[in-house]
């Protein structure tokens, strides 16, 4: 062998031990974002699609729980794949809720015919689905899971929502892309919200990990296209309205109208 086979060789060598070792410090990462799509699919057809069997759903979201659970769980007692059976007795309140969300879309949106329609083509109901079913996991201690789940549901409709964030019954979200909903944000009862709504922080800084960054929606609101609201500490009131385009850092009271005002000019051409 020449010398330049035998460093082509010993390099390559080398680059393989140095991925190795980097794969080393992220282990089974990518099973568990592959396993997690395959089970956020699987819950939301068996709550949905009337031609699957339910009983026999309900064991492969079994073994697809307790595999996830296997994977990233960090109790060595009382191990998480054990906290099925606790998750499952929840699914019928998370459904009834869903069930309220889609009733409450297909009530406000004239282009909505039926409840199929809005279960089958509304991305909006998809992404309000699957956060709410994550929301629910986080208590039991699935590190990455939750998140990875509204992640799977915000690479299909554009819609951002952190598991974390705090979401009433109904829940409307209208047209979906570009929607974000901040981990810290409080959103009550009978909210709607169309496309490009950012829910923020005002700053993003680790030292605020803890601290509320998100705003809170009242119950009754309706925020427009493209409206930015920033701030922990915002508290946009009850049965307001906020306009499109509109960027909010402080607190609305209750009963309000906000608007954006933009000049606009409009010039016959001259030949």
């Amino acid at each position: 062998m020449n010398d330049s086979y035998l460093c082509r060789k010993k390099l390559r060598e080398d680059i393989i031990q140095h991925i190795e070792a980097q794969k080393s410090k992220a282990s089974f990462l990518y099973l568990i974002k592959s396993k997690t799509e395959t089970f956020t699919e699987t819950l939301f057809a068996t709550l949905f699609d009337k031609s699957v069997d339910v009983n026999e759903y309900m064991h492969i979201l079994e073994l697809e729980f307790k595999s996830l659970a296997d994977l990233v769980c960090e109790r060595k007692f009382d191990p998480c794949r054990e906290r099925w059976t606790e998750y499952m007795q929840q699914l019928p309140d998370v459904l009834n809720q869903l069930n309220k969300d889609a009733n409450f879309i297909l009530e406000n949106d004239p282009a909505a015919q039926s409840i199929e329609e809005v279960y089958l083509a509304y991305p909006g109901f998809y992404a309000i689905a699957i956060y709410r079913l994550s929301h629910l996991l986080l208590k039991f201690d699935l590190p990455l899971v939750p998140r990875l789940m509204t992640e799977s549901a915000h690479a299909k409709t554009g819609t951002d929502i952190n598991p974390a964030a705090k979401i009433g019954v109904p829940f409307f979200v209208d047209h979906a892309t570009g929607v974000v909903i901040g981990e810290t944000s409080d959103i009550h009862d009978s909210v709607k919200i169309y496309q490009g709504v950012t829910l923020g922080a005002l700053s993003v800084d680790k030292n605020m990990k803890n601290i509320k960054r998100h705003p809170t929606i009242e119950s009754n609101v309706t925020i427009y296209a493209n409206a930015t609201i920033l701030g922990g500490k915002t508290i946009i009131g009850k049965n307001s309205t906020i306009g499109g385009n509109v960027w909010i850092t402080q607190s609305v009271p209750e009963n309000s109208m906000v608007t954006h005002q933009a000049s606009i000019k409009i010039q016959e051409k001259t030949n």
